[in-house]
C-alpha cells in the first residue's frame, strides 16, 4: 500500500488540473465508486462567511443527541486529515493511502473517457470524503461547500437540509460581480422540495 506522505504527494499533485466548477467530472467518478453519496443523509452549508462554524455546531447538536455524524470541511489548517472527521475525530492517515489507493483505477479512468476531464484536487478528495462516510456508516454527514454551490463538487448529494449562512463578495472570478449573482451560486444547493434554512441575509453599503 502506498504510505501517507506518497498519498499526499499524488492528491496535492492534482492541483495543477486547478478548479473547475462543474459536476459531470464527480458525477462519473462517484458512479465508478457505487454512488456512496446517495446512500447518506446530509445536511449541507453554503454561504459566504460562517460556514464551517455553522457546520461544527450543527455537527456537535447531532452528537450531543447521541448521533455518529461524519464533517467535511475545508480548508485544512495543519494536517490534510482535518477535513474529514466522525465525531470530531480525524480519519486515519492509513485510511487515506487505502482509499485512494483504492479509488485510483477510477480516477484515472474518468481522465481517459472522452469528454470527461482528469478529476481535481477537490474532486477527488470529495468522493474519498463520501466514500469514507458511507463505509463508516455515519447516522448524518454535515457536508461544507467548496466554493459556491451550484457548481461546486460537494453538489452532487440530494441533503436532508440545505443551509445557506450570510453571504458576501467572494470568488468574484468565478461567483459573479454583484450580491444577487453570488446569491445565485450559494442557493444552487437548494433542491425541489427541500428543506432550507438561512441566516438572515442584507445588503452591504458598497
Amino acid at each position: 500500500m502506498i504510505t501517507y506522505t506518497e498519498a499526499l504527494d499524488y492528491i496535492y499533485d492534482l492541483t495543477k488540473y486547478g478548479i473547475k466548477l462543474g459536476l459531470k467530472n464527480i458525477h462519473y467518478l462517484l458512479y465508478l465508486l457505487g454512488e456512496p453519496h446517495k446512500k447518506l443523509k446530509i445536511i449541507h452549508v453554503a454561504g459566504t462567511n460562517g460556514k464551517g462554524s455553522t457546520c461544527s455546531f450543527i455537527s456537535s447538536i447531532l452528537q450531543s443527541d447521541g448521533y455518529k455524524v461524519g464533517l467535511y470541511t475545508s480548508p485544512h489548517l495543519v494536517d490534510f486529515t482535518e477535513r474529514i472527521k466522525i465525531n470530531n475525530k480525524l480519519i486515519n492517515r492509513e485510511k487515506v493511502s487505502e482509499l485512494l489507493e483504492r479509488i485510483k483505477p477510477s480516477i484515472e479512468k474518468v481522465a481517459n473517457t472522452p469528454s470527461y476531464g482528469h478529476p481535481t484536487f477537490f474532486e477527488v478528495i470529495t468522493s474519498m470524503a463520501f466514500l469514507y462516510f458511507f463505509e463508516e456508516q455515519v447516522d448524518y454527514l454535515v457536508l461544507e461547500v467548496g466554493l459556491g454551490g451550484r457548481l461546486d463538487a460537494t453538489n452532487v448529494c440530494k441533503p436532508l437540509i440545505s443551509v445557506i449562512t450570510h453571504i458576501d463578495y467572494d470568488h468574484m472570478d468565478k461567483l459573479g460581480n454583484s450580491i444577487e449573482e453570488i446569491a445565485r451560486e450559494k442557493g444552487g444547493i437548494i433542491k425541489p422540495k427541500g428543506i432550507v434554512i438561512s441566516s438572515k441575509q442584507y445588503t452591504l453599503p458598497y
